[in-house]
């Protein structure tokens, strides 16, 4: 996969589970377009939180990145959009640029709810961090409904709520709004991955299960060159 990669115009980001991170770090250390992420953080710098993985272990391991507010932490492990905020901040804290993501389930969705489940996200974020922090901070949307499915949204209706992520920023700072990365995640393939990276307001994509085949993630990496 490596070597797949190292012509690839796109940033290219692994998050590995955590007990895998210091293997994938080794493997891609000469490979300088390849970042390295986490895919949690602890709210705790320090202490007796057995278990929990803090900052300076994810940038001594050299995490450049870290997942927070993963729709399956919020949804298995009760976390809120407030203590979703808190990791981000640590996270800036300690050099690493934290990727928020935000979504609506199924339900949510079916109830006209979208725009307003992802403000409360958004908001809860841009109140601890400042909206000066969206200049690093990445969001990744990701329709819960969306997520190892095999559903996807449609360009559409991706697009739609980016467009919404990104204006709601603007309200805050506009030219900050433009500078975000937006992030897509939700059953990216490769046969989906063109049209849904070519809308104006996607700069990516948060990519789970196609990425654990080495063909399927190369051609999603190669469909962000057009």
């Amino acid at each position: 996969v490596c070597n797949g990669i190292k012509d690839a115009r796109a940033e290219v980001l692994l998050c590995p589970a955590s007990v895998h991170l210091s293997e994938v770090s080794k493997a891609v250390a000469d490979s300088p377009g390849i970042k390295l992420g986490a895919q949690d953080v602890s709210v705790h710098d320090s202490g007796a939180y057995t278990g929990e993985i803090s900052c300076e272990m994810l940038t001594d391991l050299g995490c450049d990145y870290v997942i927070v507010g993963h729709s399956e932490r919020r949804q298995y492990h009760g976390e809120t959009s407030e203590l979703v905020a808190e990791k981000a901040h640590k996270a800036l804290d300690h050099g690493l640029i934290p990727i928020i993501c935000v979504g609506e389930t199924l339900q949510q969705r079916e109830a006209d709810e979208t725009q307003a489940i992802i403000e409360q996200q958004i908001r809860a974020a841009i109140q601890k961090l400042g909206i000066d922090a969206f200049d690093k901070a990445v969001i990744a949307y990701e329709p819960v409904w969306a997520i190892g499915t095999g559903k996807t949204a449609s360009p559409q209706q991706a697009q739609e709520v980016h467009a919404f992520i990104r204006s709601v920023l603007a309200g805050e700072n506009a030219a900050i709004s433009e500078k975000t990365r937006i992030l897509y995640g939700g059953s990216v393939k490769p046969d989906n991955a063109q049209t849904l990276f070519g809308q104006p307001d996607i700069d990516g994509g948060l990519i789970g299960g196609a990425a654990l085949k080495a063909g399927d993630f190369l051609a999603i990496i190669k469909a962000t060159d057009s």
